[in-house]
């Protein structure tokens, strides 16, 4: 059990260690159980944040959920006894946790990933810098900083079964179509992510997550390309999103390595709206 203040605090080791040794976790979702949480694991205690100013108002939200959650579905899940009088379901989620969720907290796995995604991909890139390959990607860096001025994003909309835009239900699957301009350069110049997550009480968009959209066609007869991808809200409360259009290169350390970036206008449409509250 951790009941951290999201996001000044964190759900720490103590909850990995637990569930080495099948222990359920029943904690608010700040560190790395935001991370891992998966509902064969355990029980995620509702957070205030962003909907209490009130620190007191806060704490009274999040308590009464803790205390109904362990009244309405942790201890029901428990006593619920089958065949030998045994928790059947419990046992389940004990054995997931065991069989999904320990080798994700191993450090063994932590060490692998950075491995994989920084250290190998790092050596890869030092090795491939030839002066050719250098001067190519400089000329590069050249022709995208010139033509940026012309990338923007010029139509933003959702849709959802047979309705656009609005609210979604937690769980739905919404449709994004993005219409982008170029300023010349080519889909494989960029990236288009759609930056998705938590709103804050000041409509900001914080635990972001991003997800690539996929060009659908050819240029239009205005010269803008159409992007689409599927949208899935993945928890309850206030939710927003919005879209970006970011350099792409094979040899950039990262999408942010040029400083550039080019988002929605209010004149956008949709652009950045909150799907629910």
């Amino acid at each position: 059990l951790n009941n951290p203040l999201r996001p000044l605090e964190a759900c720490g080791t103590s909850g990995m260690k637990a569930a080495l040794n099948g222990c359920l976790n029943l904690s608010v979702r700040d560190g790395w159980w935001d991370e891992w949480f998966d509902p064969d694991f355990g029980w995620e205690i509702p957070t205030a944040d962003g909907s209490a100013v009130d620190e007191d108002r806060r704490d009274e939200l999040e308590s009464n959920a803790l205390y109904a959650l362990i009244e309405d579905r942790v201890a029901p899940r428990f006593y619920d006894r089958g065949a030998g009088d045994l928790p059947d379901r419990w046992i389940e989620m004990v054995r997931s946790t065991l069989v999904n969720l320990g080798p994700k907290v191993l450090a063994g796995r932590m060490v692998r990933e950075y491995v994989e995604r920084l250290y190998a991909p790092a050596a890869q890139a030092r090795r491939a810098l030839e002066p050719a390959v250098a001067q190519d990607l400089a000329a590069w860096k050249a022709r995208v900083r010139a033509a940026w001025r012309g990338v923007s994003v010029d139509h933003v909309e959702t849709v959802t079964g047979d309705a656009a835009g609005g609210s979604a239900e937690l769980g739905a699957t919404l449709a994004l179509r993005v219409r982008i301009a170029l300023g010349g350069l080519e889909p494989d110049d960029v990236e288009v992510q759609v930056v998705a997550g938590r709103v804050d009480s000041g409509d900001a968009i914080a635990d972001a997550q991003t997800f690539p959209l996929k060009p659908a066609g050819g240029q239009d007869l205005e010269d803008r390309w159409l992007y689409e991808g599927p949208l899935t809200p993945d928890r309850t409360g206030p939710y927003g999103y919005t879209v970006r259009v970011l350099p792409a290169h094979r040899l950039l350390a990262t999408s942010a390595e040029l400083g550039l970036v080019a988002l929605p206008t209010e004149a956008t449409g949709e652009g950045g709206g909150v799907l629910m509250r």
